[in-house]
């Protein structure tokens, strides 16, 4: 059984994210920012009439800031009944990973936290980082991103 996911990059390292939870993949845009969040949180976005909260995953995994370039996008991804937008600096390609070539996360992975991380698969001289997205956006902070779309 393969796992169909979508890979983007941060920094220099592909990350992944299974199919199933991506709404859609979208150009950078206009963001307003919301006072009083956390500094991962970016703002809310409006993309096609619905109020959307953005997050930078740089920021959230303690990657240093960059500037938006041409290849920046937002993966919008659906989790419970709420949508968010992640920023990441390329979203490349839909693969398809063979569940047995996902391993556990090791013990470190450069600076994130290994709590992100659903598991690793190594493909093609690639070594790719699955997010587990419930942990990267955690049910307490994402209630407050939810009475900021209210």
């Amino acid at each position: 059984m393969d796992r169909k996911v979508i890979v983007f990059q941060l920094k220099n390292e592909a990350y992944a994210v299974s199919v199933q939870q991506i709404g859609s993949i979208e150009r950078m845009q206009p963001i307003t920012r919301v006072p009083q969040t956390d500094d991962f949180v970016k703002g809310v976005m409006n993309l096609r009439g619905v109020v959307i909260p953005v997050i930078d995953l740089r920021a959230r995994f303690g990657i240093e800031k960059m500037a938006s370039t041409e290849t920046t996008r937002i993966i919008i991804v659906y989790l419970d009944d709420m949508e968010v937008g992640l920023i990441v600096d390329a979203a490349n390609d839909v693969i398809d990973i063979p569940e047995d070539a996902i391993e556990p996360p090791p013990e470190v992975i450069g600076s994130v936290d290994e709590d992100y991380i659903e598991g690793v698969a190594k493909l093609d001289h690639r070594l790719l980082i699955l997010l587990h997205l419930r942990n990267v956006l955690k049910p307490e902070e994402i209630n407050d991103l939810k009475t900021v779309e209210g």
